[in-house]
C-alpha cells in the first residue's frame, strides 16, 4: 500500500521558492533555516529529527501554506548549513532558536519536533517558556532516565558518540556516500519497521533521501553531539516544563518504544499522548504533522 502524503506536491519543490536565512551568533558560528508554508503565516518552528536537516520540513510545505502557517526549519548546529558546536548541551538550545525567532520576526511560536529533535524541543519550552506556546512532539525520543528498554542500535550509536566518536563520524561518512548511490529506500528503512515503501509516497522518499544527504553537506558534527547527548542525562528537567505539550507517538514504532513514551506523558505536567495506531516511527511523521498542521 502506498499512502499519498496530503502534504506533499507530486513535484519537487522549486528551490529558488524556499526562504533559506543564516543567522549569525557569537564564537563566529551561524544557523541556518528555510520558511516553508504561508509567508508571514502563523510561525512554527520544526525540529528534524537525528541526523537530518531543516530539508524535512519540505514534507509539510504544502498543507502548512494552506493552514496559514510558516514552518520555521531550522539546522540544527553542525547540521546542513550550520556550523558546528560540539561541546554544546541539551539546554544550550535556547542560543540558537532565539536568534531564529528573532530573524523571522516572531515573538512567540509552536514546536514541532520529530523524533531525536524533542529534547532541543524540550529544552527550547523550559528555557524560553515565554515564546513557545505549544509543542507537539512526534515519535519524539525520550530522556534517558524514563528509558529502560532503548534499542540495541541507539545504544551502539549513543555509545561510539561518547567513546569512539571519529569511528562514528566515519561511519555516517560510509553511510552519506552509500545513500549518494541508493534508491531513496536505502534512507526510508532506517525509519520504518517492515517494507520501506509502505505509506510512503515516492515523493516523500525522495524528500527523506534528501534531507539525509544534506544533514551530512559540511560536517557530520551535529549527529556525534547528538548521540552523544542521547547516551547521557539531558540538562533539562522536563517535570518542570509547564508549556502544553502533545505527544504523537505509533504502536509500531521500534525506534522509540511507546512504553517510555508513556512514562514521559506521567511526568510531564501538561502533556497529552496522541496513539497513531499502526503506524511506525516515518509513518507517524506523514500522518500526525498533517493533523496537527490542519488545526491551526
Amino acid at each position: 500500500m502506498t499512502l499519498s502524503v496530503a502534504n506533499s506536491s507530486d513535484e519537487p519543490v522549486d528551490q529558488n521558492t524556499q526562504r533559506m536565512e543564516t543567522v549569525s551568533l557569537p564564537e563566529d558560528r551561524t544557523v541556518t533555516y528555510s520558511r516553508y508554508g504561508l509567508p508571514n503565516g502563523t510561525p512554527v518552528l520544526f525540529f528534524h529529527g537525528t541526523p537530518g536537516s531543516r530539508r524535512f520540513a519540505q514534507l509539510f510545505d504544502t498543507i502548512a501554506g494552506s493552514t496559514g502557517v510558516q514552518l520555521l526549519a531550522i539546522d540544527r548546529p553542525g547540521y546542513g548549513r550550520s556550523t558546528p558546536w560540539p561541546d554544546r548541551s541539551v539546554r544550550d538550545a535556547d542560543q540558537f532558536v532565539a536568534p531564529v525567532l528573532d530573524d523571522a520576526d516572531a515573538d512567540t511560536a509552536d514546536i514541532i519536533a520529530f523524533s531525536g529533535g524533542a529534547p532541543y524541543a524540550y529544552a527550547t519550552a523550559a528555557t524560553l517558556p515565554a515564546r513557545i506556546t505549544r509543542v507537539d512532539v512526534v515519535a519524539g525520543a525520550t530522556p534517558p532516565h524514563l528509558t529502560d528498554e532503548q534499542p540495541f542500535v541507539q545504544q551502539l550509536l549513543g555509545g561510539m558518540a561518547t567513546t569512539t566518536p571519529r569511528l562514528l563520524s566515519a561511519a555516517f561518512r560510509a553511510q552519506t556516500w552509500l545513500a549518494q548511490h541508493q534508491d531513496p529506500s536505502f534512507v526510508v528503512s532506517q525509519y520504518t519497521s517492515g517494507d520501506a515503501t509502505d505509506g510512503v509516497s515516492e515523493r516523500a522518499a525522495e524528500i527523506v533521501h534528501e534531507d539525509f544527504l544534506e544533514a551530512f553537506t559540511n560536517h557530520r558534527s551535529g549527529v556525534v553531539t547528538e548521540f552523544r547527548h542521547a547516551a547521557s542525562r539531558w540538562d533539562v528537567d522536563v517535570e518542570e516544563i509547564e508549556t502544553p505539550v502533545r505527544l504523537w507517538h505509533g504502536t509500531n514504532d521500534t525506534n522509540v518504544p511507546l512504553t517510555t513514551v508513556r512514562r514521559l506523558e506521567s511526568v510531564l505536567p501538561n502533556a497529552r499522548l496522541q496513539v497513531v495506531n499502526n503506524a511506525d516511527h516515518l509513518q507517524t511523521v506523514l500522518r500526525s504533522v498533517p493533523e496537527i498542521l490542519e488545526g491551526y
